[in-house]
């Protein structure tokens, strides 16, 4: 499949979408902090954008399968501009009058903190689902409109996969730039706009004409396929790399703090393993024919393992960078071939059930590996957590190179 109008319309559609979720993430804790939250409250906050897909995500592969795109879509777009919204009225019924600047941080300092709380965890907990539904949504659709095989999936899911690192940069900017120019109140609701956004490039994607007949299942039927022993090991090796992502990601600050290195160093490792994602992706559709998953897979896992074995032993920033350069070559890889083989290991009918239950792994090692990393820090030191994941990443490769090489299904019609 080419770089096609319907493409295009999905990769814009979760940009904006996930831009209001990522912009928010970062809003809202900064809101908190100002009101002087202690940070345990803040961290609950912001697990909560995580921890709250894991109940979801199942109901949104089902309402996926059967109702295909636009429904589930319009769905994720009330979600996560109504909770931008709710981020708005926390603002607006926690302060006396409605004030903007720096005057209104004056403000926030007295407002009811408990109040503030509910509602920000509110919102935080419809912008995830919401921001999460639209990912599931939106892969399983791009997977349903390609007509090839797997070469063209692994296109298709390279081209997506810079929709996150996108709206990574546009939500946080936004938010930012707002909030220092007119306020917290105004950058809420100029987040809350980018949904709709996602609305109008819905429109441009086709629609499925077997969805609506699709058969309903019994409540428990998702986990079905995990009797299929080539899902739970793609799944297992996405869990293993998922958490290899957050591990970096939480301890690279830890680290660079060690080490001695400013807040703008540190920020230019993260910067750089972010670089290095972006720019795999855009490689991984002009060099697709010559990849293969259970390859690919197992070399990004003894990669991050190698990486991982000499990360403490990096002393300055340019090591550092080098490291996260690596880093970021190998883990950019992997999600296009773990969409891969999910698809072709799963009935097409249920596919949105299978990204649900990938959904579920990240979003639970999202909202708690950091905390065990924070506690096995603590206890075990940094080192010694980067050479515990390398040692788990290794033996996990193993496990990666019997990634199978089953046939996918037949096409799904779609009528413009």
């Amino acid at each position: 499949m080419a770089f096609s109008r319907p493409l295009l319309a999905l990769i814009l559609g979760q940009v904006f979408l996930h831009s209001c979720m990522t912009g928010v993430r970062v809003a809202a804790p900064l809101l908190m902090l100002r009101q002087g939250h202690a940070e345990w409250a803040v961290g609950l906050l912001l697990g909560l954008f995580a921890a709250a897909p894991v109940v979801t995500s199942l109901h949104v592969g089902r309402m996926a399968d059967r109702h295909g795109y636009h429904r589930p879509m319009r769905l994720a777009v009330v979600l996560t501009a109504g909770g931008s919204l709710l981020a708005v009225a926390a603002i607006w019924f926690t302060t006396a009058a409605p004030t903007s600047g720096w005057a209104e941080l004056d403000a926030l300092r007295s407002a009811p903190r408990s109040v503030a709380f509910a509602m920000l965890s509110g919102a935080a907990i419809l912008c995830g689902v919401g921001a999460n539904a639209g990912l599931i949504v939106i892969q399983r659709t791009a997977g349903r409109l390609v007509g090839g095989g797997g070469i063209e999936i692994t296109r298709v899911f390279s081209w997506l996969g810079l929709a996150p690192a996108v709206s990574n940069m546009i939500g946080p900017v936004i938010a930012g730039t707002v909030i220092d120019a007119a306020g917290f109140g105004s950058a809420f609701l100029a987040l809350s706009a980018l949904p709709l956004i996602s609305l109008w490039w819905m429109r441009r994607v086709p629609v499925e004409v077997t969805a609506a007949r699709s058969e309903r299942r019994p409540v428990n039927s998702a986990w079905g396929l995990l009797r299929n022993p080539g899902l739970r090991l793609v799944l297992l090796v996405n869990w293993l790399l998922s958490s290899s992502w957050d591990l970096h990601a939480f301890l690279v600050p830890v680290l660079g703090h060690e080490r001695g290195l400013s807040a703008s160093a540190i920020g230019l490792i993260l910067g750089t393993f972010a670089a290095a994602v972006a720019s795999v992706r855009l490689l991984i559709p002009w060099i697709a024919q010559h990849l293969r998953e259970a390859p690919v897979l197992a070399g990004a896992m003894l990669t991050t393992a190698a990486v991982f074995a000499v990360y403490p032993l990096a002393t300055s920033a340019l090591a550092m960078a080098g490291c996260g350069a690596l880093l970021g070559i190998a883990l950019g890889s992997v999600q296009p071939m773990i969409m891969t083989a999910l698809h072709r290991l799963t009935p097409r009918q249920r596919h949105g059930e299978a990204l649900a239950l990938r959904s579920m792994t990240i979003n639970g090692a999202s909202a708690l590996m950091p905390l065990l990393f924070g506690v096995a820090g603590s206890a075990l030191g940094v080192a010694a957590l980067f050479w515990v994941m390398a040692a788990a990443l290794a033996s996990g490769s193993l496990v990666a190179r019997r990634v199978g090489d089953l046939p996918g299904g037949d096409a799904e019609a779609f009528r413009s």
